[in-house]
């Protein structure tokens, strides 16, 4: 049986460790709250911005309208070639639950999947970089220790590399895996295709709408399809950065909880054993009386 000394040292122990997974709750919960109000603001303009470069794409056309012969942006193109993209989003820290592990496990999907085809690698954070690189794949990109810091210049950066390693390198297509926030308690493990972008359904005539485009509709489009990938890169970046507060902040009260009950158990221990030993050395005293009497 343990001694006394040693069930004060782990209770000692976990107290401290309590004391850390409170501290790191509340931290994330502060900085949840400023990045959860700025989904809340970036969201609306992700949608708008899409609906609307999906309308502008829909009057953009050369040619026999019939067969959608769209604007030839290169972001529009479609390569035939074995070669595809994936943007990995995770966390450049730990203690975050299954959020990294999930992330990681659906990119081995996605590897598994295109097994007969060349990725080429563009990794944000730190445990999906230093995941990939031990299995000896070769990063095209890598972003870490961005999220402390985050702001629109980040997804500008990626947006650059990714654009035109699809543009040079022409990919067949261009995936992110992330984590979309939901609530603290729930996020949601997505993957969405982000290049070529999407084409309309069907070609919209003038006649449907009472806009008047300055400039060109086709200079618009083609100024505004840079900016709308990277406008959903930085959604994207700010989705992952909230679900891992939110995995973060419910990883932490576990801990924190599981830290209390461990406490009160090795607390009973303690006592049952302090409680044992005073019964032992009163029965040697009494015993020790008897003897002399």
């Amino acid at each position: 049986m343990a001694s006394l000394r040693e069930f004060r040292k782990k209770i000692k122990t976990v107290k401290s460790t309590q004391q850390i997974t409170k501290a790191m709750k509340m931290v994330a919960a502060a900085r949840l709250k400023s990045a959860q109000s700025r989904i809340l603001q970036a969201r609306p303009f992700a949608v708008k911005m899409r609906d609307m470069l999906t309308d502008l794409a829909g009057r953009v056309v050369t040619g026999d309208a019939a067969d959608l012969n769209l604007f030839p942006h290169p972001l529009f193109a479609r390569h035939a070639t074995n070669k595809v993209g994936l943007l990995l989003v995770t966390a450049d820290k730990g203690l975050c639950g299954s959020f990294n592990t999930n992330l990681i496990k659906k990119a081995g999907e996605f590897i598994a999947t295109n097994k007969d085809k060349e990725i080429h690698f563009f990794i944000v954070g730190r445990k999906g970089r230093d995941f990939l690189k031990r299995l000896g794949f070769e990063l095209r990109g890598e972003y870490v220790q961005i999220f402390g810091n985050l702001s629109y210049k980040h997804a500008e950066i990626i947006g650059e590399d990714i654009m035109a390693a699809f543009q040079k390198d022409e990919l067949a297509e261009v995936t992110v895996i992330y984590n979309q926030f939901k609530s603290v308690l729930q996020q949601n493990l997505t993957a969405e295709k982000l290049l070529p972008v999407e084409r309309p359904a069907k070609i919209l005539s003038d006649a449907q709408t009472d806009f008047i485009y300055e400039p060109r509709r086709e200079d618009l489009l083609a100024a505004l399809l840079p900016r709308y990938v990277k406008s959903q890169i930085f959604r994207v970046l700010m989705e992952s950065y909230a679900a891992e507060l939110g995995a973060r902040m419910s990883a932490m009260d576990s801990a924190s909880k599981n830290a209390k009950e461990l406490i009160e158990a090795l607390t009973l221990r303690l006592n049952r054993s302090r409680q044992a030993i005073i019964t032992r050395e009163i029965a040697e005293l009494v015993g020790g009386a008897e003897a002399l009497s």
